[in-house]
């Protein structure tokens, strides 16, 4: 078996590609800031429990109890719902939300792969490769 095909693994890795993205979102939020008619974008967080489009994590159900069904899924899903305030020229951006979204978004990331590392500093003493 292969270390990519480790089902936590392979859902941390989502879990951090997602977080990627979603720091490639919130930049263009920043950058567009004094847009005319710029509406803040943000991505939909993986349901790790309802693989699909917005999910974005696939799994195979080896048991009826398991969660998830098997459907293939590679994109995230994007949350266009605007909130805040819409000033005169049409933008809806706050600097301030969008630089919380970025410093929480960093955290997340910064958990997702110091676990992720763990997980695989466990499998290489499991095999006594440390």
């Amino acid at each position: 078996m292969a270390i990519a095909d480790i089902p936590i693994l392979s859902m941390l890795r989502q879990r951090m590609d997602w977080h990627q993205e979603r720091q490639r979102v919130l930049a263009e939020n920043v950058a567009n800031s004094d847009t005319p008619g710029f509406r803040p974008r943000d991505l939909r967080e993986p349901d790790f429990r309802n693989p699909g489009p917005a999910g974005g994590v696939t799994l195979v159900r080896s048991n009826p109890a398991h969660f998830g069904n098997g459907a293939d899924a590679s994109q995230f899903a994007l949350d266009r719902n605007a909130r805040g305030d819409v000033r005169p020229a049409g933008n809806a951006v706050s600097l301030e939300e969008e630089m919380m979204k970025v410093a929480q978004n960093q955290m997340d990331f910064q958990a997702a792969s110091a676990i992720y590392s763990r997980s695989l500093g466990l499998l290489k003493t499991a095999m006594g490769k440390r």
